[in-house]
């Protein structure tokens, strides 16, 4: 965490134009740091900061910028900076950025790469979009299965620094084909003049390059891995995919995913940057939706209306019988959904999930309705007249009619997400106020039934 002292610090610097000086405090910092103080200055201020970086610690940094920050910054570079700096960036992070650009830009872009480092970003970005391909590494360290330790630890020396990650050796044949993989570990603490097809078991996990993104989290997850080979549909080795883009990716889907379940498309871009309108755009089909669904409600409440008017009291706990319900449905809607993205459970795994929301609807049910009754009574006793001689039999009315409400309500909260995807939709989209919608309507049909029933012929 940057301090406010040090921002201003380096503030006062860039006015009065003490460039040496700013180089001097920041050329020993974290390109961490550096990203976090990018975003607390002004933008006009970045460009010049980045400039007096050193030519090694300005490429590193630029990697941990946000891509926002990232498309301001080659504005205000020179281009043979910008060339320096995406030559330079590790190849997923520079496809990242790439993508974030319009298809012009791209093209001026490419043309600033070397030959070999364009040939490498058009081969990535020819991948489909959410491809595991898109966020590769190309460069890597293999090793053949006839080589010697001695062999395999001269290799490193002299390509180690092409790789981001050298904690797993990808063994291959002579055609290329991944045949099985190597730990750094054993490499260090096996005898020089071993072979490596003494080390190898023929144990090895890998990703094909048009796997999607997401069928890639699970296999991190799965396997606890930090770097994961990536090949062709030949099993041809072409590159790794490492933990970092997939924390990324993970990030991206656990936001869409808050996103939708708030009642809303989810967004393409950081709230800051969305435009006022495409906010509206994402924001108002589904309040029209909900609006919609809501007015069943007023639908359901014209349609006892015969029954509120021979008893006004029973208005009073609408919207305590409709938010139970709502409230309910939405924890179960979170449950599932989460346990559904986690792994936890299965579409085969509905029955089981069912036969928990009834007993668990059931007893939560009966907890409020214990409270409501209480809460009658207690009224009652403060306030003798407040509803009058049948306060009992209204008690029991609510009283019951929580216990079928919060138990509709965790029935539909938590089969819903299973029956979207089911139907090939994505859960997330069975949001909270979609189903809060759907128990609103259904919990004043329980409501005024249960009180049809208990109070007819005696208030109704």
């Amino acid at each position: 965490m940057i301090e406010t002292t040090q921002i201003q610090e380096i503030l006062e610097l860039i006015e009065q134009k003490k460039f040496f000086a700013l180089r001097k405090i920041i050329k020993d910092w974290h390109p961490s740091e550096l990203a976090e103080l990018f975003e607390d200055i002004p933008i006009d201020d970045r460009a010049i900061v980045f400039r007096v970086l050193p030519r090694e610690l300005a490429s590193d940094t630029f990697e941990y910028l946000d891509i926002k920050i990232q498309k301001d910054l080659m504005k205000g570079l020179g281009q043979e900076r910008v060339a320096d700096i995406l030559n330079q960036m590790w190849a997923d992070d520079r496809t990242a950025l790439f993508e974030e650009l319009p298809g012009p830009v791209v093209k001026q872009l490419l043309e600033l790469l070397s030959p070999e480092e364009r040939r490498v970003a058009s081969t990535l970005l020819g991948y489909p979009e959410n491809s595991v391909g898109r966020s590769m590494l190309p460069n890597y360290i293999s090793v053949k299965e006839y080589w010697t330790v001695e062999r395999v630890l001269d290799h490193i020396r002299r390509y180690g620094h092409l790789t981001e990650s050298l904690g797993i050796l990808y063994v291959i044949d002579g055609g290329g084909h991944l045949i099985d993989e190597i730990r750094i570990n054993d490499i260090l603490l096996s005898p020089i003049d071993r072979k490596i097809n003494e080390l190898m078991d023929g144990n090895f996990i890998y990703l094909h390059a048009n796997d999607d993104k997401e069928d890639a989290i699970e296999v991190f997850k799965q396997y606890d891995r930090v770097s994961l080979p990536v090949v062709n549909s030949d099993n041809v080795l072409i590159g790794i995919v490492t933990i970092d883009d997939i924390l990324d990716i993970v990030e991206e889907e656990d936001t869409e995913d808050i996103q939708k379940f708030g009642g809303m498309e989810a967004l393409e871009d950081s709230y800051i940057e969305t435009p006022l309108f495409e906010m509206i755009k994402k924001r108002a089909g589904w309040l029209i939706i909900l609006f919609v669904g809501e007015m069943l409600t007023a639908t359901a409440m014209s349609y006892f209306e015969d029954e509120i008017s021979k008893a006004v009291v029973l208005a009073l706990f609408v919207p305590l019988i409709i938010s139970s319900g709502g409230n309910s449905g939405s924890q179960a809607a979170t449950l599932i959904i989460r346990s559904l993205a986690l792994g936890e459970i299965s579409l085969s795994d509905w029955w089981k999930v069912m036969n928990k929301e009834i007993v668990s609807g059931i007893i939560l049910g009966s907890m409020l309705g214990i409270v409501g009754f209480a809460r009658i009574a207690i009224w009652h006793a403060i306030f003798p007249y407040m509803y009058g001689p049948h306060w009992l039999l209204i008690a029991l009315v609510v009283g019951i009619s929580l216990i079928g409400v919060v138990l509709w309500g965790t029935l539909s909260g938590s089969m819903m997400p299973l029956v979207l995807q089911k139907l090939g939709f994505d859960p997330a989209t069975s949001s909270a106020p979609f189903v809060a919608t759907l128990v609103d309507v259904t919990g004043l049909v329980i409501y005024f039934t249960v009180a049809s029933i208990i109070l007819s012929g005696i208030l109704l």
